[in-house]
């Protein structure tokens, strides 16, 4: 293709074999009945009612979307509820209060099981306990916490009297959590003395402290006790510990504060193209609803299901995907505090067997380190319980996929691929598991009622098979309302690029590549600063690691920019195989092929490193900043977010040993 757009590769690779939903599934299912996509269309805004719907509201809104302000759409303006009440009150008020709500694998394999009663008395209690240390409505609370039950029991007790929940990622640093407290202005902290990485106990409390020096205003701080003898700690002034402060308001209840649709839930920070992480708000009405809608009709959830996403709480996927969306349904959730493969590679499996876990949502990332651990993993356990299988985070390439689908779920169980945005709250792109076919590689199209359009540039639509820019033309209820005291930041970030406000037309843009094929299915590239520019031709990174993980024996890839000695830039690859998969010349000319024949010579590596694995976060992104690093011959940024700190210096090891991994 031509670069007008910004891209000169060959978009026009098969995704795979489309796949149809089994008829047992779509007989069951939530949602099946295509229609709904032209009921959708036909009745906008008033289409969103049946999401809504999902919910409780103290007073029932009369307005759907109020738009006359844009981009500050305002959803179901004129009601009022409370996201606490939605996700326990109302369940025990139907006669479910026996019923799990949370189940929780803890990592030295402690398990708790909260049934609906269970959490709405621990919420109601820590709920008391927060508005006497002076939490009011409206006041920032910030939770610093693991994958512990407290974690959402925190969530949902600053959701019961009104107060925004700012929630930080344990993994992050103390200097991290510092700036975000400041610049949510928070005054109250609840986090915990630590917790076990593989077995061995983290000090957690000391980067809470180490945070709270830094910041001007004074701290409140709940500390939950998780770890015991493994890890004394000491109490400071304004310091309280959690069941301490949790048995003193033993019993009470807390009278769920109505709060307005339009009023913010929680606060999310993510990261900004500044360098500053932003502060990104979600409102309690149209948010709720949004995610409640789609765990409803894309992750079919029901009541009676044991459902799983295995993502930490830290990020969007979290709030959305294992608290807020299914308590609201009054599913079982459940927990899991540690990794995959700690104390064996069959823990996650072994959680399915146990639990007989009817739908399973996760990250590419780990399915990618499943199939290099082997399907012997999850052979050694029964994963017939399984209905849905579900992926978020980043595309997916066909093999996985597949492998995905074979491996666990049976051959038959469908996967829905899921594209959203800590700024879309919750999925915006992905199939309905009921209606439609499954295409391998592709997200699917977008919901019904959310319109979203691939454009060049010049924001025109680009032709089906083109690369261009991924937009949504309208709001949607789960959109995020603003950024932390910064309107104009989220104009400039999502709305400028794209909107014209003299003729009314605003678009969202959000940062991602993608194209759309002649069925309306969206197959998503990757980041729009996800690319390097070899020889003034701008390749995506996705594609061409798309490229090699499609390669037989390829567990996964990353792939970044060298600059050589002539200062013009090269792709370098790093790719770690499947396990008893030798990586040999063979396979990197493979490789090689793969990538010419997918998208062009242009994207040939000038290397190939071959690595046991990549250097991931706690959260299990890859940290390809390190990458270029290495490949540059630079000096190491931080490397303290990385779970795996010691396999960059083997990677270093093997460059040398292996001659830089270059072209043959």
């Amino acid at each position: 293709m031509d670069d007008r757009n910004g891209w000169d590769q060959d978009t026009t690779r098969s995704t795979g074999t489309t796949h149809s939903p089994p008829q047992s599934f779509v007989e069951q299912a939530n949602v099946s009945d295509p229609g709904i996509y032209e009921a959708f269309e036909e009745n906008r805004p008033a289409c969103w009612e049946r999401a809504a719907d999902l919910l409780s509201w103290d007073d029932e809104y009369e307005t759907v979307l109020e738009d006359e302000d844009p981009p500050f759409y305002r959803w179901f303006p004129d009601g009022r509820l409370n996201a606490a009440y939605n996700c326990l009150d109302r369940h025990l008020e139907a006669g479910r209060k026996n019923h799990a709500a949370i189940r929780w694998e803890g990592k030295q394999g402690e398990r708790r099981t909260y049934t609906y009663r269970d959490l709405y008395v621990e919420v109601n209690e820590f709920a008391a306990a927060l508005r006497e240390l002076g939490v009011e409505e409206d006041d920032v609370v910030t939770v610093y916490l693991p994958m512990i039950p407290e974690l959402p029991i925190a969530m949902l007790a600053c959701a019961r009297i009104g107060a925004p929940h700012s929630v930080v990622f344990a993994g992050l640093s103390a200097d991290a959590l510092a700036t975000r407290m400041e610049a949510a202005d928070s005054e109250y902290l609840v986090t915990c003395d630590g917790y076990y990485r593989r077995g061995d106990a983290f000090n957690q409390k000391s980067k809470a402290d180490n945070a709270r020096i830094g910041l001007e205003q004074n701290v409140q701080t709940v500390v939950v006790d998780r770890l015991g003898d493994d890890l004394p700690h000491v109490l400071g002034e304004d310091e309280w510990d959690y069941h301490e402060l949790r048995d003193e308001f033993a019993s009470e209840t807390v009278e769920p504060v109505s709060r307005e649709a339009e009023d913010m839930l929680f606060l999310m920070y993510t990261s900004g193209t500044t360098g500053e992480p932003k502060g990104v708000v979600h409102a309690t009405g149209g948010y709720l609803a949004h995610v409640a809608w789609t765990s409803h009709a894309v992750l079919d959830v029901k009541p009676a299901d044991t459902y799983w996403c295995a993502a930490d709480i830290g990020w969007i996927t979290g709030h959305s995907y294992i608290v807020y969306g299914p308590l609201t349904l009054g599913t079982t959730t459940v927990m899991y505090e540690g990794t995959p493969d700690y104390p064996d590679r069959d823990r996650l499996w072994e959680i399915v067997d146990r639990n007989a876990v009817d739908i399973f949502y996760t990250a590419p990332t780990a399915i990618r380190a499943f199939m290099k651990w082997g399907s012997e993993y999850p052979d050694q356990h029964d994963l017939s319980s399984l209905r849905l299988l579900g992926t978020v985070g980043e595309p997916i390439s066909p093999r996985p996929w597949n492998w995905y689908r074979d491996t666990v779920g049976g051959g038959d169980c469908p996967v829905v691929d899921t594209w959203w945005q800590t700024e879309t709250g919750a999925v915006a792109i992905s199939t309905l598991p009921g209606i439609d076919d499954m295409k391998p590689g592709s997200a699917g199209p977008a919901l019904p009622g959310i319109d979203v359009q691939i454009v060049d540039q010049a924001g025109d639509e680009v032709a089906p098979g083109e690369a261009g820019y991924l937009t949504i033309t309208r709001p949607w209820p789960g959109m995020a309302r603003t950024l932390y005291d910064t309107d104009e930041q989220f104009v400039a970030e999502y709305w400028r690029r794209f909107s014209d406000p003299d003729t009314g037309e605003w678009r969202y843009f959000s940062g991602d590549t993608a194209r759309i094929d002649e069925d309306g299915y969206i197959t998503v590239l990757g980041r729009v600063d996800d690319v390097i520019t070899v020889s003034g031709h701008r390749l995506g990174t996705m594609e061409i690691e798309s490229a090699i993980a499609d390669v037989d024996g390829i567990a996964e890839a990353a792939v970044v920019g060298r600059s050589n000695e002539t200062g013009d830039t090269e792709v370098y690859a790093y790719v770690s195989t499947e396990r008893n998969r030798d990586a040999n010349a063979a396979v990197r000319r493979a490789i090689f092929e793969n990538i010419e024949s997918a998208i062009g010579s242009i994207a040939r590596p000038e290397a190939v490193v071959f690595t046991p694995e990549l250097p991931k976060t706690r959260s299990g992104k890859i940290m390809r900043r390190l990458l270029e690093d290495v490949a540059n011959g630079e000096e190491l940024g931080d490397t303290s977010a990385l779970r795996n700190p010691e396999i960059v210096g083997e990677i270093q090891a093997e460059i040398e040993a292996d001659g830089g991994g270059r072209r043959s």
